[in-house]
């Protein structure tokens, strides 16, 4: 135990919790298939790379991102399931729900994480902050059937470190009182917002845990590292800066969307046509949230997992996969190199803005361009009633090219439909896969 002085007296002058869920995708399969409980499961069937990993697998070396052939090789008995990010986001919608019900302040940090702010209110239950974290963890569990583990600190970087302290399915709150504990015993690698190059850089200083980084002068961290590092140092310390962000939606920054074949392909016409389904996914995305774009990034990976992409900036702002089909043509035929075998695509729209108003160019023609925006929503309309893509451009035509395989596999939920459900449309519940 460490003879340092305290960093402070007081034990929660404020309390943020950070929920980690565990292995939350492959948590998400065990609760919903009660027969792979407590057997080696991974998701990311669809991508021939690991999603995610339960527990059991990881004790037996599988991780996430190692190709299946591996994972295989690793564990022969590895259960290996397509992803379900549906009901992944119908599982995490509901998590926070219960959050919600500790305190209104929840931020929905990820998918499968999300910070509270529990101040004050030890006074509305009656009992004190770790127990109220241990009471939202507990409901979790029972309503869900999922494991989360909780960190409970002064800060959301305090809490950040406390969630990954006791996995799975643990509580760590560390109260002020007690960082000159518990800091000592966390590797600056622990420390949420320094990468691997500020962690090499500090070690060369001598700084080797969080609590030698804390000990250090707040000047002599703003010159190394600038005002994130201090940013760090003041959280670690227990001052928050930090805000909880309740927002139920934050600004865009950029729409990307990305597909791996479920077999590499030399086929120049399919990897194109395979680019262009990844613009119109990220333009529906984009008109969805009624924003424009102003720039475009595509990009081609190899079977090697050798990638290389290009930038273009754009002379208007598009909503419209017809109005920058051109620009993505010339990108591509500046990429593609002939018989050379390619694995995915990938589209990024960026430079964003809101498109409630449009002011177009002098010599624009604004006949056509009303057209094309209108038969654009048209589309839509009709993609949202029978399903996307129902519509599509021409280059979709090539999609049927591919080779098929057992990557080609949907989803379990995608196969077990209620009455007037259809692969698109589902009614966003959660079915249970029991077997008699």
């Amino acid at each position: 135990m460490s003879k340092a002085a305290p960093l402070m007296l007081s034990s929660f002058p404020r309390a943020i919790v950070h929920v980690d869920g565990d292995a939350f995708f492959t948590s998400v399969e065990q609760a919903i298939h009660p027969h792979l409980r407590g057997k080696p499961v991974v998701t990311g069937k669809e991508r021939g790379i690991i999603a995610c990993a339960s527990y059991e697998a990881k004790a037996r070396g599988i991780r996430r991102g190692v190709s299946l052939w591996d994972a295989r090789r690793l564990c022969p008995e590895l259960i290996v399931l397509p992803s379900d990010y549906e009901t992944y986001s119908i599982f995490s919608s509901r998590m926070f729900e219960i959050m919600r019900r500790y305190t209104p302040e929840v931020e929905e940090y990820s998918i499968d994480e999300g910070f509270a702010d529990l101040t004050g209110m030890r006074q509305v239950f009656r009992k004190g902050y770790r127990e109220i974290a241990a009471d939202m963890q507990a409901a979790i569990c029972r309503e869900l059937e999922l494991t989360v583990s909780i960190g409970l600190s002064l800060t959301k970087s305090l809490a950040k470190i406390g969630s990954d302290f006791r996995k799975p399915n643990g509580i760590t709150a560390v109260p002020g009182n007690k960082l000159h504990q518990f800091l000592p015993n966390i590797p600056l690698s622990n420390v949420w917002g320094l990468g691997p190059n500020r962690v090499q850089l500090l070690k060369k200083y001598g700084v080797m845990t969080a609590w030698d980084y804390v000990c250090r002068d707040p000047k002599w961290i703003t010159k190394l590292l600038h005002k994130p590092g201090l940013e760090i140092w003041n959280e670690l310390r227990g001052t928050a800066l930090l805000p909880i962000n309740t927002a139920p939606w934050r600004p865009v920054a950029s729409i990307s969307k990305t597909k791996t074949f479920t077999a590499p392909s030399s086929d120049c016409h399919f990897i194109y046509a395979k680019l262009m389904r990844n613009l119109e996914s990220a333009c529906i995305k984009l008109r969805r949230h009624g924003l424009r774009a102003w720039e475009i990034s595509v990009s081609l990976r190899l079977k090697d997992y050798t990638e290389s992409g290009l930038t273009a900036r754009l002379d208007r702002g598009v909503t419209l996969p017809q109005e920058v089909a051109h620009v993505v043509r010339e990108l591509f035929d500046q990429l593609h190199a002939a018989g050379a075998e390619y694995r995915a695509t990938g589209v990024i729209l960026a430079r964003l803005e809101d498109d409630r108003s449009r002011q177009y160019e002098l010599f624009d023609d604004h006949a056509r361009t009303q057209q094309a925006r209108r038969l654009g929503e048209i589309i839509q309309i009709i993609n949202g009633y029978y399903g996307k893509h129902r519509i599509f451009l021409g280059t979709g035509l090539y999609l049927n090219r591919a080779r098929k395989n057992d990557r080609d596999e949907p989803c379990w939920r995608k196969n077990t439909l209620l009455k007037g459900e259809t692969r698109r449309k589902r009614l966003k519940i959660p079915l249970r896969n029991i077997k008699i």
